[in-house]
């Protein structure tokens, strides 16, 4: 730094004024500093709009603007794929981010939420992982469970769109190697399996309606025991007598719960209830980006994907 900025220089700088100072004086090479200086202006402009944005609009926009994304979707294969969806969670973990209040009562300064989310971050990343020899619930991902055993073992997320992976249900090679994959998870249970599905689920930073993942419907009835809480808006997967798989369609329109379906203004969405027949009957639709909704059949103009 002495030597580029001269003796009376300061022994510290940030990194911002070092950089800065560096292209100034010409101690980059011409495509460094084009390259360091697009990133200085990146940083100028993300530190203007900070404040005008709620937190997750802030990390939403530096994901965009930094070209993150774009950068991401040009690799190939299912490490990109992973790695754009880690972006969109980063933008749904902020979104769910609430910055506890009191921080002047107990004498620490009040921090910005943006400040707050990454403090909170580096804080809750791996420091809170139990030995193995404690009482505590093993996180692991289904390929690093093969070859393990547990006496209760709970399989979350079992959604279609989410497991099965919406992209391998355009694929049937992949589609089956997923269902190779859950039934290496129900196998590792050597008392106890629970499975789990969200009606509702906050992903990729919207508000998606789900249905129960194929998976659970292939399993024998007999062998379930379906726990549901009070206020649920589908139908239960299995009654009494045979096993049932799906839920009936309402007479005269094909209409189920659990259909996807396509409105020309609200878009896609999954069919919650159904009431009536006929030209008199009405759903219920849970939009991915319009929320839930009554239609009538007759005008709705729903079409059946």
């Amino acid at each position: 730094v002495d030597q580029r900025f001269g003796a009376d220089a300061p022994s510290l700088l940030d990194l911002g004024r070092a950089v800065r100072g560096l292209i100034d004086h010409g101690g980059l090479p011409a495509r460094a500093a084009s390259a360091l200086r697009g990133f200085l202006t990146l940083i100028e402009e993300l530190g203007e709009t900070a404040g005008t944005l709620a937190l997750h609009e802030q990390v939403e926009h530096a994901v965009e603007h930094s070209g993150l994304r774009d950068y991401y979707a040009k690799e190939k294969g299912e490490k990109g794929q992973a790695r754009l969806e880690n972006l969109d969670e980063l933008v749904t973990a902020a979104q769910g981010f609430v910055v506890e209040a009191g921080g002047e009562d107990a004498g620490l300064p009040e921090m910005a939420p943006l400040d707050a989310f990454l403090a909170h971050a580096a804080l809750e990343a791996g420091e809170g992982q139990g030995q193995a020899w404690e009482d505590c619930v093993q996180m692991m991902t289904l390929h690093s469970a093969k070859g393990l055993e547990f006496p209760l073992v709970f399989l979350c997320g079992m959604e279609e769109g989410l497991f099965p992976h919406q992209m391998s249900l355009e694929e049937p090679g992949r589609l089956e190697e997923e269902r190779r994959l859950c039934y290496v998870g129900i196998t590792r249970a050597r008392q106890q399996l629970v499975l789990s599905y969200a009606e509702s689920r906050r992903l990729h930073g919207s508000e998606r309606y789900n249905v129960a993942s194929r998976f659970i419907g292939e399993l024998p009835g007999e062998l379930i025991e379906e726990l549901r809480p009070r206020v649920m808006t589908s139908r239960p997967l299995y009654r009494a007598g045979p096993p049932v798989a799906a839920p009936s369609p309402a007479a005269g329109n094909g209409m189920a719960v659990g259909s996807r379906v396509l409105h020309p203004k609200f878009g896609e969405g999954v069919v919650l209830d159904v009431e009536g027949s006929g030209n008199h009957a009405r759903v219920q639709v849970g939009f991915d980006q319009a929320g839930a909704k009554w239609l009538v059949l007759a005008y709705a103009k729903l079409q059946v994907l």
